[in-house]
């Protein structure tokens, strides 16, 4: 359902522009959050990717460490990944170049009604939603088949060249991690990569946050927990903006130079039985300064039934989700009103 407030129609960079007070349908409601930019910040750990997959000393310190984080919250950051730190800034420069392009360049690449691929913000499905304050790139990377590739970007040159390194490199990346996350949970090999399938999907977004002139009142994404199975974030590099709720409470997410933000998904929550967490995050609004950031999400594929692994269900600790196939179907209408996928999977 397309709403007709005229806001919607408009890029929230010209939002940015030409809105003289806070649009109606960005406007945080009471209920859902208080925004605040004076949080304190999570100690989120620091993981070394080269060690999760040695068989060195100092590798079971890190599994130890590695379990602690998602277990706590979720998150972790990790350095030593294997890209060097002037190629994340390509990534960031390529992602700065696209958002630049005249707006009725970038149009051409706009998502079609109903798709996820392509330029533009958030999808209308209520009057009721409290919309992002921000604009965005969707794009399938993995498998082949489902690329969309009329919505790739031919400017900047080297776009496509840099998404399909940075997806490669971090597809290396997911199976170092996943596999080290059974290992930590004293499970089988491959036990979470074989409900992975074998075309597992990636699907990049590559974000612009412009200013916002009422950065108490409008958020940049509203909270969420993601949907997918693992999640890597370039953050901007002078910028802060993502905020992770751990223990009813509000922290702010520090950054790490070159370092790639990881957070577990919903369906890696499920597949654990919910020992690792899906952590519920947002990203707020900057008054003066303009943020960037890439995300890239790694989901089963969609016939791959999702599941607790059995390796850690017993009488002391009952399955707790339900099976789930497709578990991203209705995923974005449930965010945008207010509700959370998992939660209707629970036993």
């Amino acid at each position: 359902m397309e709403s007709t407030d005229e806001h919607q129609a408009l890029a929230v960079e010209e939002l940015a522009i030409k809105a003289n007070s806070p649009p109606t349908s960005y406007i945080v409601k009471d209920s859902e959050s208080t925004i605040s930019t004076t949080l304190p910040i999570l100690e989120i750990p620091t993981i070394d990717t080269t060690l999760l997959s040695s068989s060195s000393f100092e590798a079971a310190g890190e599994l130890r460490r590695l379990r602690t984080a998602l277990r706590s919250c979720g998150y972790f950051q990790a350095i030593n990944h294997g890209m060097s730190a002037s190629f994340l800034d390509e990534v960031l420069e390529v992602t700065g170049k696209f958002f630049k392009l005249p707006l009725d360049e970038k149009r051409t690449y706009s998502r079609d009604e109903n798709g996820i691929d392509g330029y533009g913000n958030d999808v209308i499905y209520s009057d009721r939603q409290t919309l992002d304050w921000n604009d965005r790139l969707y794009l399938h990377v993995l498998p082949e088949s489902i690329r969309k590739c009329e919505k790739w970007p031919r400017l900047p040159q080297n776009f496509r060249e840099i998404l399909l390194e940075f997806t490669e490199r971090l597809r290396v990346m997911n199976e170092i991690i996943v596999k080290a996350m059974e290992k930590s949970l004293d499970l089988g090999e491959n036990c979470f990569l074989d409900q992975f399938g074998k075309n597992p999907i990636s699907l990049t977004r590559f974000n612009f946050y412009p200013p916002c002139p009422w950065p108490d009142r409008i958020l940049a994404v509203k909270p969420h927990g993601d949907a997918s199975g693992t999640t890597y974030l370039l953050q901007d590099k002078e910028v802060e903006g993502l905020q992770v709720l751990k223990d009813d409470h509000w922290y702010r997410v520090p950054l790490t130079p070159d370092a790639i933000v990881f957070n577990c998904g919903d369906q890696l929550e499920i597949m654990t039985n919910g020992i690792f967490k899906s952590p519920i995050h947002r990203v707020v609004t900057n008054k003066e300064k303009e943020r960037r950031s890439v995300a890239l999400f790694f989901s089963p594929e969609l016939t791959s039934e999702i599941k607790p692994a059995e390796g850690l269900i017993d009488d002391k600790h009952p399955k707790l989700y339900k099976s789930v196939i497709d578990y991203t179907r209705n995923y974005f209408e449930h965010l945008q009103n207010g509700r959370r996928p998992i939660d209707a999977l629970k036993i």
